[in-house]
């Protein structure tokens, strides 16, 4: 999904970054072996790029979620900000590196129930949070709590809102093209089996 209007700006190449733009292009570089389209079009704006980058490597780091649990997290906002390029990216992850199942991984990006009841849980608690913008009721909290999570992770879900929230808005303005390592994982290019390529 993209936004009617295309924003005009070019993404920013290796030789045209500077100041902190190019340090986060560069660390991701070295992080992940090529700085991914997004990161070049969101680095139109240091403010913009840094703001993504330091919350993005918060939660990571500290939120409390098992790598799963994290790409499970990003996957659920991205499907409801109906961002393509992010739930690819974030599929290609879950498979290669945060070893999300694919039954999980097709469930989440097809909006259906996992089996595992707490990532269910947390899929559930975390389309509650987005979709209500905050405001959740006694029940979804304790819901989300009885499955054994903490309350500071709700805080930490909204961190991930945030944090995709910036970088889904900027794939729609932009249109921003996937790269070819997140293309097996383009949203339609995935089956309700987990399986790539299917129509």
């Amino acid at each position: 999904m993209t936004a009617e209007y295309k924003i005009g700006l070019e993404p920013v190449g290796d030789e045209a970054a500077s100041g902190v733009g190019k340090e986060i292009m560069d660390a991701t570089k070295a992080g992940f072996g090529f700085v991914p389209n997004m990161y070049r079009t969101m680095a139109n704006s240091a403010g913009f790029l840094s703001t993504y980058a330091h919350g993005y490597q918060e939660f990571r780091q500290h939120s409390g979620f098992t790598p799963a649990e994290q790409e499970l997290v990003f996957l659920v906002i991205s499907r409801e900000n109906g961002c393509d390029y992010c739930t690819a990216a974030h599929s290609m992850v879950a498979a290669n590196v945060s070893k999300l199942d694919a039954q999980t991984l097709a469930a989440v990006r097809n909006n259906t129930d996992t089996a595992d009841e707490k990532l269910r849980a947390l899929a559930t608690f975390t389309q509650h949070v987005f979709a209500s913008r905050g405001l959740i009721s006694q029940v979804q909290a304790a819901a989300f709590l009885d499955a054994g999570f903490e309350e500071k992770q709700i805080m930490e879900i909204v961190l991930a809102i945030a944090v995709k929230t910036l970088s889904n808005y900027s794939n729609h303005i932009f249109h921003s093209e996937l790269d070819d390592v997140f293309a097996p994982y383009a949203v339609q290019e995935i089956g309700a089996d987990g399986l790539e390529n299917a129509a």
